[in-house]
């Protein structure tokens, strides 16, 4: 007994430290991925001045990396299962790296829409299997730790993403948001390769193309109306057709979708009220999240007249909250229910998005707007923490992959309506003449009306996204576990 134990323990701490290593090299392209959207959100008034981008132009500049993203994930971890995971994963930090280095040297805002898709592509390849890679490469016993530095390099890119975005801007040139993901790319993509090792191929699941498609075509057709009812108006023939393709689409998806044997959307997912309730929960939480950061970045370039820098530091309170409030209450929630911590945290970003609302003026004081970001950072942080344990824990065992990659598509198709609803209700307050000034982030120089009505868009937008959170919180509520006894015995 002495001679094996002294055989596996050696075994054991190879393994770990080689876990390890293909935490970092994940969570590198975590961060990666994080710090390249975030950025751009900051930065996009100098990419559209710089392009004398259109409305429409310069909202899809970021809309079509979220909906391609969001379409491609489920797809990609398809496609692992028959090519590999190892290679999928490094193919989309090559793809990534490519994309960024092309995206610099656009030489029209078409061009460079047509990079960030590419760009979107391959991270939809990197985030669709490093999860799994971890899993994979930990120890049943040590997985939440591995888990957890994953998930919390998020956090980082967070914080680092609207500052960095905004001193690149103003300093080196808006080519620079796409460069610098470059050599980090090519670092992760090289250390990935040494390390990584090849993974057994899974069973060959055939991939839902039909789903994928439709989906596709739904957002897309949903997300082109929208940005076209806030430019041209509601009785564009364009919004028209987009919300007939839309409304179309979604009957034809669930049909789909019921008889594909691997569904894109897993519908018999939402069939429980605790799951239908939380993932819907969860999908207006990311909702009124997700275009907080734009939003506010837009009304300090384009209602304050400040630079990218000074626009990326005033928006740090909602990555602060998040990451504060999320370890904080991950330690709490031995004493306090995933239920509690949901409804809990959708009430609080709704009451940080009520503060913005009703404070929101071209001289409000900056610690009122700071106060409503890091509370509504605060309740994203405990809302997804609880959200989390208490959808993972309440599914059978066999269906948590499944899930949660369910559960990241449902998010990221809030993250996708919630931009380009925000950015319509926000410049539908303006002439067509001056929604490009808000975007390029100069309408504080043509006149006090101009950034009245412009205020009055933004307290709009706020509206929407803190009526979205309180549609959260009553969702979160109804997702009550239906009994204690199951728990009890699962355990």
């Amino acid at each position: 007994m002495m001679e094996v134990m002294v055989a596996v323990t050696p075994h054991d701490a190879t393994r770990l430290r080689y876990a390890w290593r293909v935490c970092a090299v994940t969570s590198l392209g975590l961060v990666l991925i994080g710090i390249a959207g975030s950025t751009l959100n900051v930065a996009l008034p100098a990419v559209v001045r710089h392009f004398q981008a259109g409305p429409l132009e310069s909202g899809w500049i970021l809309l079509a990396f979220l909906l391609v993203n969001t379409a491609s994930l489920v797809f990609f971890g398809r496609v692992a299962d028959l090519l590999g995971r190892r290679e999928v994963y490094l193919a989309g930090f090559a793809l990534f790296t490519l994309a960024s280095l092309l995206a610099g040297l656009s030489p029209s805002v078409g061009f460079l829409i047509a990079m960030r898709v590419l760009q979107a592509v391959g991270a939809a390849m990197i985030l669709a299997n490093g999860t799994v890679i971890i899993t994979d490469a930990f120890p049943p016993e040590r997985l939440s730790q591995g888990m957890g530095v994953y998930i919390g390099t998020m956090s980082v890119a967070q914080l680092a993403g609207p500052t960095v975005g905004g001193l690149i801007a103003e300093t080196a040139g808006w080519q620079w948001i796409f460069w610098v993901n470059v050599p980090a790319g090519l670092l992760a993509l090289g250390v990935g390769a040494a390390i990584l090792r090849r993974m057994p191929r899974r069973p060959r699941q055939p991939v839902d193309a039909l789903g994928n498609v439709l989906v596709f075509a739904a957002l897309s057709a949903l997300l082109l109306a929208l940005s076209e009812a806030g430019s041209r108006g509601p009785g564009s023939p364009v919004v028209i057709v987009g919300v007939a393709v839309f409304v179309v689409a979604v009957p034809l998806i669930v049909v789909a979708e019921r008889r594909s044997a691997n569904p894109v959307l897993d519908l018999r997912l939402f069939g429980g009220r605790l799951l239908a309730c939380a993932n819907l929960a969860s999908f207006c939480n990311a909702l009124a999240r997700s275009a907080l950061i734009l939003v506010v970045a837009l009304y300090f370039q384009a209602a304050r007249g400040v630079g990218a820098f000074e626009a990326g530091l005033s928006v740090l309170p909602v990555p602060v909250g998040i990451g504060l409030a999320s370890p904080i209450v991950g330690m709490l929630g031995r004493r306090v229910s995933p239920y509690a911590l949901s409804i809990g945290g959708a009430l609080l970003s709704a009451a940080g998005l009520g503060t913005l609302m009703v404070t929101a003026g071209a001289g409000t004081p900056y610690w009122v707007i700071g106060i409503g970001l890091f509370v509504a950072g605060c309740g994203s942080g405990t809302f997804l923490t609880g959200n989390t344990t208490q959808v993972m824990t309440a599914l059978p065992a066999g269906s948590l992959g499944v899930v949660n990659g369910l559960r990241v598509m449902v998010m990221n198709v809030g993250i996708v309506i919630s931009v380009g609803l925000s950015l319509t209700v926000l410049t539908a307050s303006v002439g067509p003449e001056l929604r490009a000034q808000v975007y390029a982030g100069t309408l504080s120089t043509l006149s006090p009306v101009a950034v009245g009505q412009l205020m009055d868009g933004f307290q709009r937008a706020y509206a929407v996204l803190f009526a979205v959170a309180l549609a959260g919180a009553v969702l979160a509520a109804l997702a009550r576990p239906q009994s204690a006894p199951a728990s009890r015995a699962s355990t």
